[in-house]
């Protein structure tokens, strides 16, 4: 059973960090690019990052450049969203993706060719 697990959610204050982490079972990372979408409440899904089947391509959202930094580890087959400077308007639920995008590509953050979602995690950043 090939699945998506994320963790590392929780409640942060405004400028702090915190990292989630996107577990896959069942295929290997290096197989699909792994993306990152968020939804808030009453508002739209939206991708945040991305990175390649390669590993070479990484790409995110203008509102997150420079604060968040996607990577990952395929020994522990696990996607990793590191996310600083921390915004209230960065709450939502963070969700990971598998999508089938071609390995040597640039990453494209869309909701299309979805292999496997997560469950989401929810992040929260209040004072």
């Amino acid at each position: 059973q090939s699945q998506l697990v994320e963790s590392g959610g929780g409640l942060v204050q405004p400028g702090g960090s915190l990292r989630l982490s996107c577990l896959a079972s069942g295929f290997t990372v290096d197989a699909y690019t792994i993306a990152w979408f968020r939804q808030a409440p009453g508002k739209e899904r939206e991708g945040v990052a991305c990175i390649s089947a390669s590993g070479g391509s990484t790409n995110y959202r203008d509102s997150v450049k420079g604060r968040f930094t996607t990577s990952r580890d395929t020994a522990k087959n696990t996607v990793y969203l590191e996310m600083n400077r921390l915004k209230p308007e960065d709450t939502a639920v963070y969700y990971c993706a598998a999508l089938i995008q071609h390995v040597h590509r640039e990453c494209v953050i869309v909701p299309k060719g979805v292999r496997n979602w997560g469950q989401g995690t929810q992040v929260t950043v209040a004072s």
